[in-house]
């Protein structure tokens, strides 16, 4: 199937997310940030990247403009829980990360939680693209 190469700071996601894909034939490295996944990158060439939006050290808006730089044809899928804005002290609704992830020309963006078929799904229409 396809390589795919997961970027989130919770360990339990990337575990789950790793044996879903894996269970659907896909090859899959994951990696702890935005750094640790941008150097990944450079030796795995994934065809897919799955990215949380926020993470410490390298946050996900970052990783998502290194990654379309360095490797223009890789396809990014957002996932996101949402998070508080620190200076506007308002939330990050969905509409927001839409809008955040469309101006950064990724394949698809998951809020999370979302189930396994929309991962699927997600990841199937970014290789087709």
């Amino acid at each position: 199937m396809a390589r795919i190469l997961v970027i989130d700071d919770d360990g339990d996601v990337r575990a789950l997310l790793r044996i879903q894909l894996e269970n659907a034939g896909h090859e899959v490295r994951a990696a702890r940030d935005g750094s640790e996944g941008l150097a990944m990158q450079r030796d795995f060439d994934s065809e897919v990247v799955i990215t949380d939006i926020f993470m410490p050290e390298m946050e996900g808006v970052e990783t998502i403009r290194e990654l379309k730089e360095q490797f223009p044809a890789v396809k990014v899928i957002v996932i996101s829980g949402g998070s508080r804005l620190a200076a506007g002290r308002r939330s990050f609704t969905a509409r927001d990360l839409g809008i955040v992830a469309g101006e950064l020309g990724v394949a698809a963006v998951l809020q999370k939680p979302f189930d396994n078929a929309d991962l699927l799904r997600s990841v199937d229409s970014a290789l087709q693209a």
